[in-house]
């Protein structure tokens, strides 16, 4: 079985390479203005949209062509044709608010897109920890011109292990970074036969039941962090400035290492409990409402659900698991928070408070975010929990984000969290 993954690497000699990647990516953005030129005047002629092979052969004696080395240029174009392909399709299917790719201009600049470097357009240096990049044959003052980028990965990554298929260069917050798409062969044998349910949410940003056992993790570190470079960045006069863009960036990198530290924290745990399936409940359409209109859930409940990147959980879940050989499987979450994970009644006023679920029925008293992680467990095992009792239910262990050292643990072992 393949594995993919990116790595996000910092580039340690910026100050070098800065303003040659500045031409490529400028230089990118102008080979997307032109693809969208000629895709527009095709679409104003024919009424069809052209491929990416339509766009390289069209193009390819572009000038613009040749800034860039042919492989980047081609993912441009391959990138253009994708996002006119992803609106058609929308457009097809009724949404009036699709609207097409559009110019990547401001004003008379160009903003810096990514450029993208396939096998023939990087030489990877492991043993120095660089890589060179090619540039295209317009921007090259000489035959063996190229852009030597050094760059620092996380501790625990070590790209000797992988095949790197492709390296991006890509200008986030005031700076360029390089992501590393890797690819490799493995084949791990499942944990164990035992299944998992997890019911995401926005308090508690995950309950997990091992059907028997359960773990609340709450969201507070999630919270406080958006409180905080919430207040912050109120502060700042002009919401481009270099201060806002630090903000910006310190809360996303601190919210990436939060999902990344929950979803492995989760595959670690279901591991020492030979869970070989987890089930997640679906959360694709919590934002829009039947009709696709953005749903609203008021001040609060907006301002939180737009912070909770359930998506992205999900993604860093999915590889995670692959490679401790876990299945992961995606099921609705409709009545699961409704429904007594004991006795199956379903009743919409057993939910008596936001945290509280009390059957009338059997008179279980369970945590709610726990009663739906274990509905949603059942959906794909016809095994009942092995403790029908209340404890496990009502009084999950309770993991907490410890900001200090940046892990998940009891919450009795973890200490006050502060930005």
């Amino acid at each position: 079985m393949r594995t993919h993954r990116t790595f996000e690497a910092s580039i340690t000699n910026s100050r070098q390479v800065s303003d040659d990647l500045d031409q490529l990516g400028r230089a990118a953005s102008k080979l997307w203005n032109v693809g969208r030129y000629y895709a527009q005047a095709q679409w104003d002629e024919t009424g069809e949209l052209p491929d990416d092979g339509e766009l390289k052969s069209e193009l390819k004696g572009h000038e613009r062509y040749t800034d860039l080395h042919s492989q980047s240029s081609q993912r441009v174009l391959e990138e253009l044709a994708e996002a006119f392909n992803g609106w058609f399709a929308k457009r097809r299917n009724g949404d009036s608010r699709a609207r097409p790719p559009g110019y990547r201009k401001r004003g008379d600049s160009h903003p810096r897109s990514t450029v993208s470097f396939k096998a023939a357009g990087f030489k990877h240096d492991a043993q120095f920890t660089r890589v060179r990049l090619s540039k295209g044959r317009n921007l090259k003052e000489h035959r063996s011109d190229f852009v030597l980028c050094e760059y620092e990965l996380r501790p625990d990554v070590d790209l000797s292990e992988w095949d790197i298929q492709q390296v991006r260069a890509v200008h986030k917050y005031d700076e360029w970074r390089l992501h590393f798409v890797c690819r490799k062969v493995i084949d791990p044998d499942p944990p164990g036969n035992e299944t998992a349910g997890i019911d995401l949410g926005i308090s508690n940003v995950a309950a997990l039941s091992f059907g028997g056992e359960s773990i609340l993790f709450p969201g507070n570190a999630l919270k406080e962090d958006e409180y905080y470079f919430g207040r912050k960045k109120a502060k700042c006069d002009d919401s481009r400035s270099n201060e806002r863009c630090r903000l910006d960036r310190k809360r996303t990198e601190r919210r990436t290492h939060f999902l990344h530290t929950l979803s492995k924290h989760i595959v670690s745990e279901c591991v020492e409990r030979g869970v070989g399936t987890i089930v997640i409940g679906d959360l694709g359409g919590i934002r829009d409402d039947k009709d696709g209109e953005s749903r609203n859930w008021g001040t609060h409940g907006n301002l939180d659900l737009h912070g909770w990147a359930f998506d992205r959980f999900t993604s860093m879940l999915d590889y995670k698991t692959e490679a401790e050989g876990i299945d992961v499987t995606v099921e609705s979450e409709r009545d699961t928070s409704k429904t007594c994970s004991a006795c199956g009644r379903k009743d919409g006023n057993q939910r008596v408070e936001r945290g509280l679920y009390v059957c009338k029925e059997c008179d279980t008293v369970a945590n709610a975010d726990v009663n739906g992680a274990e509905n949603i467990r059942r959906k794909v095992t016809s095994s009942p929990a092995k403790d029908r009792s209340n404890g496990w239910l009502a009084q999950p262990s309770v993991h907490l984000f410890d900001c200090s050292e940046g892990r998940f643990a009891p919450r009795e072992q973890v200490a006050d969290c502060k930005p």
